[in-house]
């Protein structure tokens, strides 16, 4: 059945994966603020390595209100606007409306149900290079995969639904049963490169691959993120490591989004990647002293003007 879409935080991830279902001729619905203008003016463009497109005229509204309720409901934004979920979901529900989170980190799920009813909620992971160069800009320059997951249990149709209306855009998708291991396999990514990138004072993938100890500090971080989620009952293959190092060289000079909100004074994803999951690691019997090493740079570097 065709299904209608809001996008929540319309920023390069929100633009790119709704911008993809709205070119296979979904209904999708873009909440924006600063680039409301700009894409209402010129649209939306996306430059990526699975295919250009542009669309001229994107539904675009300024207030959850003006878009009013819809069949799914899917959150890009950053976690650290989680405070706003209540005010801005709510006028976009009706009593079959799932809220897909795409957001980075651990605890977004687990709020989003216990505001809104668990067997509303999905959780999804993207693994994706892609930046915002300006309003209605996007680049795609590697990646694209989705992960998506049911986090009540109770939307397993729904769940392949989505799937298949996700793959039928050209967005590379797989369902998942345990949401959860899939959100520390992103983690074992995140929580080293995101950080490493912040905490040696802003640089990108590429350069911190190329310092001497770079790649060790890593591997070092992805092992104690491994050992985390083992802590936790969620085991993952050692070989992921070699994996998500392999696959990061030829990124090139990739920015992290979490290096790019610490170097343009944007608040920065603090909780939901790094301390929240080692919040619950260490309850379960992990030492992590690398990583506890790590979230002592990147709060550090936050309390300190870019650049020092």
């Amino acid at each position: 059945m065709a299904r209608s879409y809001a996008i929540v935080g319309a920023g390069a991830v929100g633009l790119y994966y709704g911008g993809r279902l709205a070119a296979a001729g979904e209904d999708v619905r873009f909440l924006l603020r600063s680039d409301y203008e700009g894409i209402r003016e010129r649209g939306l463009t996306v430059e990526s390595v699975d295919g250009d497109f542009r669309l001229a005229e994107p539904q675009v509204f300024r207030e959850a209100a003006e878009i009013g309720p819809v069949d799914v409901v899917v959150v890009t934004w950053k976690a650290t606007a989680n405070g706003h979920y209540e005010e801005v979901i709510g006028p976009l529900l009706h009593e079959g409306t799932c809220i897909l989170t795409l957001q980075n980190g651990l605890g977004n799920t687990e709020l989003l149900a216990e505001l809104f009813g668990a067997r509303r909620v999905l959780g999804g992971l993207c693994f994706v290079c892609i930046n915002r160069l300006a309003a209605g800009l996007v680049k795609h320059t590697g990646g694209g995969m989705v992960t998506l997951g049911d986090y009540g249990g109770e939307q397993e149709a729904l769940l392949a639904e989505l799937v298949a209306t996700f793959q039928g855009a050209g967005i590379a998708t797989k369902g998942v049963v345990d949401l959860g291991h899939a959100q520390w396999v992103k983690l074992v990514w995140n929580v080293p490169f995101n950080g490493l990138c912040i905490a040696e004072g802003g640089i990108d993938t590429e350069v911190l691959l190329k310092m001497e100890n770079g790649e060790a500090q890593v591997r070092e971080l992805m092992h104690e993120v491994l050992k985390g989620a083992a802590a936790l009952g969620y085991v993952i293959a050692e070989e992921t490591v070699d994996a998500q190092v392999a696959r990061t060289y030829p990124m090139g000079t990739y920015r992290p989004s979490s290096m790019i909100d610490y170097v343009e004074g944007r608040e920065v994803e603090v909780r939901g990647i790094w301390e929240e999951p080692l919040r619950r690691a260490r309850e379960a019997g992990a030492e992590l002293p690398a990583w506890e090493k790590l979230l002592g740079r990147i709060r550090g570097r936050l309390r300190e003007p870019v650049g020092e």
